[in-house]
């Protein structure tokens, strides 16, 4: 760009110069009209009219607004926030911009090219966050659960629930925060639950940034496998955590709730260092063994060796003995280092697998879910939660996690089977949702006018026919 020209001093450019070719010099202005960067709006619409999600969310608030002075109802400012904080727009304020956008109109249902029918401002959406009572955040979230036992068409046989936290830094004097040691600053401690195979999300819930306490945990968890436990009564549920869930009241709830199995790590103490000693012991000598082989030239170089056993352990807090796997790994040491140890423990009521499959094929699985906490977190922003109330970040925690949501629903419903089908929501936004559209408006339909060069033309001509023809699946699973 070779220079800016303006009209005057503090507006907007109104030209923009940009380098010539032969016989032709090039400028840009913002005098496009009927135009928009982001297609991905009717798509997400597409979405929610298979799945059913705003419908859901309206229904979980109550609006004590009178309808009779309401410019925007409550469900075209739910679809309106989560739909661009889907397309890559985090923050409330965007709105400002993006109340004109024709397809952010036309997605909401409102006719896309009149002028005195403008969606939401940020301040609206500023003012909805900070509105919503703690009947209202409970029944959203509960909604989200709801939302995921309709994805299934049958209750299915069993589920694994990867449980984990995550940290929200804090953005200023926000209700709730606390210094964690283990993040190292002042945040919230939010707790999210997928759903293992799919990375469907169960269910989000704000938290301040203290560790949570044993009976918080069970608390939080109560009310997650209660709520599915009313529409799936006969499903197995394997509940899956790291350490800091491995406490008593926990697997208290898991025992109690009846069909139900836990896996957690366990972080190791003295008792559990006794008890490992034996393997650890063995696998010291097979690394030695290999060692002295690789040594005289007869055997590879191994880096190192590891065994796996198990036996009962109870702390002194629990009620009763679960059974412990053990990862005995020592590690060979490198540049004149002596080998570590590097034992671990993982805690279960599960008897059946072995240990070795137990701890590789059951619980290192769960690390993915940090992966789909991270497609939440660096993708759509969930760690935006910058309002002063602590119930205001609730709220825009359950917003991003809705916009998930449908996210994950594309991929299951429209992007299976394509080079999209395990994109992150950054590259689907990036390579699916950012598309100029011209919008055309006449007396009885709507034409948008992709660009002839684009380059998805066939992927989005697949999805398009893929939701859109099918059957809306939106009705509330029957309770037994």
């Amino acid at each position: 760009m070779s220079k800016t020209t303006r009209s005057s001093a503090n507006s907007t450019p109104e030209q923009l110069c940009f380098n010539s070719i032969p016989g032709f010099t090039v400028r840009a202005d913002f005098a496009g009209g009927e135009l928009s960067s982001d297609f991905g709006a009717v798509v997400l619409d597409a979405v929610d009219h298979r799945i059913g999600l705003i419908d859901r969310l309206t229904a979980a608030i109550s609006d004590p607004r009178d309808a009779r002075y309401i410019t925007h109802p409550l469900r075209d400012l739910l679809k309106q926030r989560v739909f661009q904080i889907a397309s890559g727009y985090e923050d409330g304020n965007d709105a400002d911009t993006l109340r004109a956008d024709p397809l952010f109109k036309l997605a909401a249902g409102r006719t896309p090219l009149e002028t005195d029918n403008l969606l939401a401002c940020g301040a609206t959406h500023s003012r909805l966050e900070g509105s919503l009572r703690r009947s209202d955040i409970y029944r959203t979230a509960k909604a989200l659960i709801e939302q995921f036992v309709a994805t299934y068409n049958e209750a299915p046989g069993s589920i694994t629930l990867d449980i984990d936290h995550t940290d929200d830094a804090a953005h200023g004097q926000q209700e709730l925060i606390f210094y964690n040691h283990h993040y190292g600053h002042y945040c919230y401690l939010p707790l999210l639950v997928f759903e293992a195979e799919s990375g469907a999300l169960v269910t989000s819930v704000l938290r301040p940034g203290k560790r949570p306490a044993g009976v918080e945990n069970a608390m939080i968890m109560k009310r997650v496998l209660h709520a599915l436990r009313q529409y799936w009564p006969h499903t197995h549920i394997l509940l899956r955590g790291d350490g800091h869930f491995s406490n008593p009241e926990l697997m208290k709830l898991i025992s109690e709730i009846g069909n139900a199995d836990f896996i957690f790590g366990l972080g190791g103490n003295a008792v559990l260092s006794a008890k490992a000693e034996g393997l650890m012991k063995n696998a010291r000598g097979h690394l030695a063994l290999h060692q002295s082989m690789a040594a005289q030239g007869i055997g590879p170089v191994v880096s190192s060796v590891r065994l796996f056993g198990e036996f009962d352990y109870a702390a002194k807090s629990w009620p009763q003995a679960h059974r412990v796997v053990l990862k005995a790994e020592v590690l060979a040491g490198s540049n004149g280092l002596s080998a570590k140890d590097n034992q671990r423990y993982v805690v279960t009521s599960l008897r059946n697998p072995t240990a070795s499959a137990l701890y590789q094929q059951v619980y290192c699985q769960r690390g993915q879910a940090e992966n789909w906490i991270k497609q939440m977190k660096a993708d759509l922003k969930s760690d935006r939660t910058s309002a002063s109330s602590f119930l205001a970040n609730f709220a825009r925690l359950l917003l991003t996690a809705a916009a998930y949501v449908l996210h994950q629903q594309l991929r299951v419903l429209g992007l299976h089977d394509t080079e999209l089908a395990s994109a992150q929501p950054r590259t689907v936004i990036l390579s699916l949702f950012k598309i100029a559209v011209r919008v055309k408006q006449y007396k009885d339909r709507v034409l948008l006018h992709l660009p002839s060069a684009c380059p998805v033309k066939a992927l989005l001509a697949k999805v398009c026919q893929r939701l859109v023809s099918a059957r809306r699946k939106s009705a509330m699973p029957a309770s037994p």
